[in-house]
């Protein structure tokens, strides 16, 4: 009589490595598979591009708002009115809905230009979803 399931050693063995490799794909594929990205060499130059020219200290946003891309830490700190980035969670950081187009029109960042490129937008949420470490 021929059994259906093969429970034989070499066929458990077979089994688990399977099972382990769909595992392993699976947590790689879950992590979304991307590189780190780093505040200095990609976050803070796109932020001093097309940022920079009103919010730094004397420019129409810093003056509105409080927010400042000069350092890291300023960016952190946010607006007079709060933080402005959720380390992360970049659907919970203000930052993102105002570069995305995601507010009133009044607030759309940056503001009366043109809006970032996707791929900045992709850097943007995905450091920031990576903690948005200074790094």
């Amino acid at each position: 009589m021929h059994s259906v399931c093969d429970c034989s050693p070499s066929s458990r063995k077979s089994y688990t490595a399977g099972a382990l490799s769909i595992a392993l794909l699976t947590a790689v594929f879950a992590s979304g598979c991307t590189k780190p990205v780093s505040f200095s060499e990609s976050v803070f130059p796109v932020l001093q591009e097309r940022c920079g020219e009103c919010h730094e200290p004397g420019g129409k946003g810093y003056e509105k708002s409080g927010f400042s891309v000069a350092d890291y830490d300023a960016i952190m700190k946010g607006t007079k009115f709060g933080p402005v980035i959720v380390p992360e969670s970049s659907v919970s950081s203000t930052l993102m809905r105002m570069v995305e187009h995601k507010t009133d029109p009044e607030i759309h960042m940056p503001h009366h230009k043109s809006g970032l490129t996707r791929d900045q937008l992709d850097m943007l949420r995905a450091w920031i979803d990576q903690g948005a470490k200074n790094n």
